[in-house]
């Protein structure tokens, strides 16, 4: 049987798909290729699916009898939050229309097995004493039409369960960034290392929203996890479908550490050689202080854990932001 990854031809749906490709899994990719990249894919089947459209329902349901799929990783969503503020019905019509589509496809199609890609949007701003970590327990309250819809397709994949026995598992990620190849890098510039690369890149220098945060160095803390890491996690996920007993349907993708802004502004430097100058501004409205993963869940269910730190990160990831431009 095979897998379909939506998604498949981004940034992180073509990490998945070059390891899956590895390990010898059959696949097909399904990407509207709006960001994606058709060549990050190789030689894998491509088909150019809108899933926001109601009409691809089953010509979808039909690709996946055509490849003999047996499970669907579910990749591909809009995913800016400053965007999804900003035009929430077309989020809402583009992450939940999508996801709505592609369950439909999946049951039309005897397809039972899905691996949702969430976020840790999913939480919002939780109400946490300093220093703790967020565990899987922690009641959602997202913030953002972004993080609404991927809480929302979580809901939909469990009543997908209920109703007809989709059997599935959400991995809520952290702050992804890096690249497992340099042909691989991340093509966007909406997070805080390719950011801040751009601009240093440009002669300009970043900003600091906020040093006065309830942190050791006063700067907002985060959990980045390198995106070759997180693609094994959809692997190890992935196989965990085929359990009998799965006690659990959302696991935490990060690392249990955090680094502050300082520390990632820090390490940039480190690994690029470029001077680092930043200029303190005011905070943004919404920043909590601290935002890292209790990953105890993944690790002692899932056997997987992030191998990588914040230095092989940002050295991968400006590696291929050179081997890129």
């Amino acid at each position: 049987m095979a897998v379909m990854v939506t998604g498949g031809a981004g940034y992180i749906g073509a990490h998945v798909v070059r390891l899956l490709r590895e390990r010898g899994d059959d696949l097909v990719v399904v990407d509207d290729l709006s960001t994606g990249e058709m060549g990050r894919v190789g030689d894998v089947p491509l088909v150019r699916f809108d899933l926001a459209d109601g009409s691809t329902v089953d010509p979808l349901a039909a690709a996946m009898r055509d490849h003999r799929v047996g499970a669907v990783i579910h990749i591909a969503a809009k995913k800016q939050v400053g965007e999804s503020a900003a035009r929430p019905a077309w989020y809402y019509e583009q992450n939940v229309g999508g996801t709505a589509h592609l369950l439909q496809a999946m049951e039309s199609a005897g397809v039972d097995q899905l691996m949702f890609s969430s976020s840790a949007a999913t939480y919002g701003l939780p109400d946490l004493p300093p220093g703790s970590l967020i565990d899987e327990e922690a009641t959602p309250r997202p913030i953002s039409p972004y993080g609404e819809t991927k809480l929302v397709a979580e809901w939909m994949s469990r009543a997908a369960g209920r109703a007809w026995g989709l059997r599935t598992v959400n991995l809520r990620y952290f702050n992804v960034a890096g690249a497992g190849w340099d042909d691989l890098g991340d093509p966007g510039v909406f997070n805080l290392i390719p950011i801040v690369l751009g601009q240093l890149i440009a002669g300009d220098q970043p900003k600091i929203f906020g040093d006065d945060y309830e942190t050791p160095d006063g700067t907002c803390i985060r959990d980045y996890v390198h995106v070759l890491d997180l693609a094994q996690a959809h692997l190890a996920a992935l196989d965990y479908l085929d359990r009998d007993t799965r006690p659990y349907d959302v696991f935490n993708v990060g690392t249990g550490a955090g680094a502050s802004v300082r520390d990632v502004l820090d390490q940039v430097a480190s690994s690029t050689g470029l001077t680092v100058d930043p200029e303190v501004v005011e905070r943004r409205p919404g920043d909590p202080a601290q935002l890292v993963a209790d990953v105890r869940r993944i690790e002692q269910t899932l056997g997987w854990k992030a191998e990588h730190d914040l230095a092989p990160i940002v050295d991968s990831a400006w590696s291929a932001w050179r081997a890129g431009r």
